[in-house]
């Protein structure tokens, strides 16, 4: 008998132990967006402008947000598929093998159409140096 108090006791807590990490790991927030910065350079010839070379990653459902840039915006997508969304124009799917620009100054915003697979994209951006890669805009 105490036996079996024992191993009901044991599966108890180990029960609630797993089920507060399962909780845990549901309730996360998962970031929207991630830039890894993979180069940085000065541009010759073109005196305070640089070129970013960017990873970007965008979780499943997630968006980025409207935001603008600096300077123009090159990208290709790697994995995942976007709904690219700039001001004045009809949305736009991308997906892997695509490329796309968006405009110095120019609002927009992109939307990982998958709520299962994050988006990911290099991005090249030819930028004023000094000035921050992404700004909001309401």
């Amino acid at each position: 008998m105490p036996r079996t108090v024992v191993m009901l006791t044991l599966a108890l807590i180990v029960g609630i132990a797993v089920g507060m990490l399962g909780n845990q790991v549901l309730n996360a927030q998962q970031e929207p967006i991630k830039r890894s910065v993979l180069h940085k350079t000065d541009l010759a010839g073109i005196e305070g402008k640089e070129a970013v070379v960017v990873l970007v990653e965008i979780g499943p459902g997630m968006a980025v947000g409207k935001h603008i840039h600096p300077g123009d915006e090159l990208f290709y997508i790697l994995e995942g598929s976007i709904m690219l969304e700039q001001e004045g124009k009809p949305p736009v799917t991308l997906k892997a093998g695509n490329i796309g620009h968006n405009p110095a100054k120019f609002p927009h915003d992109a939307k990982n159409v998958s709520t299962t697979v994050p988006v990911k994209a290099v991005v090249v951006y030819i930028v004023e140096k000094g000035q921050p890669l992404v700004t909001a805009v309401k």
